[in-house]
Formats: structure tokens, C-alpha cells, sequence
């Protein structure tokens, strides 16, 4: 087991969720375990644990309690444009929260799609490289890796 794994409290579709995830991420998404747990203060509570790329996630469907938001957020490392693209495509729902590469899915859920490049453009030795990577980058909602190097290379 995990020693730390993420707990999301959906108030009645915590099975959905977890199989629209599991259809997102593909190969080597799986259940890890599903229970039904009666006599709680909420009522009939179903939690479901998944795993997405080896990280586990714990869902459970227990009634309203409190909305999801953009302080916490779960970030997914791209290799290229074509990642970026299939993430965002597949998993944005609420397009005013779109912004430099952050979105909501349609569960209220907030996701950081990035390509790995980012971290090393703006991570650059070069001051003045790394501040035009991050002025596009500010611009953007996709992060758009061919922008972003364009940027880069002045």
C-alpha cells in the first residue's frame, strides 16, 4: 500500500468517476478494491480505490459535503505535444478555468497537464530565455510546446 494516497469525496458518482479515470489513463489503470459501507452518517457510502500509472486514488460517493477546487490539483508529466494534447482533450470540462495548463474535468476535479520541457525551459541558466518561455507560457491555456520553444529561441 501507498503510504500517501489521494482521498476525493464526490457526493454521488464516485463509480463513474472512477471509470471515466481508469478509461483516460488507460493501460494499467485497474480497481484496487470497492466497497459499499452502510450505517454511516451519510447514509449508504460507496468507496472505490483505482490506480492510474501506479499512483492510487481513493473515491468515494457519500453524499454533498464540499465542492472541489483549484487548491489542490493532480499533475500529469508529458513527454510531448501529442500527450499534452490527448490529456487535455479527454479530461477538460469547464473551460473558464482553463489557464496555463491547468483545467477542471467535469467532476469539479483540477488537473495540470505539462509537458516536461516547461520545467527545464524555465529552469534555464539564461534569465532572459526563461522569462520569454514564461511570458508565453502566461498566455496560454494548452500548454503549447512548438510556442513555448519559439519563445525560448528568442
Amino acid at each position: 500500500m501507498k503510504k500517501i494516497t489521494p482521498f476525493l469525496w464526490f457526493e454521488k458518482n464516485a463509480k463513474e468517476a472512477s471509470e471515466f479515470y481508469m478509461s483516460v489513463f488507460g493501460e494499467g489503470s485497474r480497481v484496487v478494491d470497492s466497497s459499499i459501507l452502510t450505517n454511516t452518517p451519510s447514509g449508504t457510502v460507496q468507496v472505490i480505490t483505482i490506480e492510474l500509472r501506479g499512483q492510487q486514488f481513493t473515491l468515494m460517493s457519500a453524499g454533498p459535503f464540499r465542492q472541489f477546487n483549484e487548491a489542490i490539483s493532480f499533475v500529469i508529466n508529458c513527454d510531448n505535444q501529442e500527450e499534452v494534447d490527448y490529456f487535455w482533450e479527454k479530461l477538460t470540462a469547464v473551460k473558464e478555468s482553463e489557464q496555463c495548463g491547468w483545467l477542471k474535468d467535469k467532476y469539479g476535479v483540477s488537473w495540470q497537464v505539462v509537458p516536461t520541457i516547461l520545467t527545464k525551459l524555465l529552469e534555464d541558466p539564461d534569465k532572459t530565455k526563461a522569462g520569454r518561455v514564461m511570458q508565453a507560457m502566461l498566455k496560454m491555456k494548452k500548454i503549447d510546446i512548438p510556442t513555448l520553444q519559439k519563445a525560448y529561441d528568442g
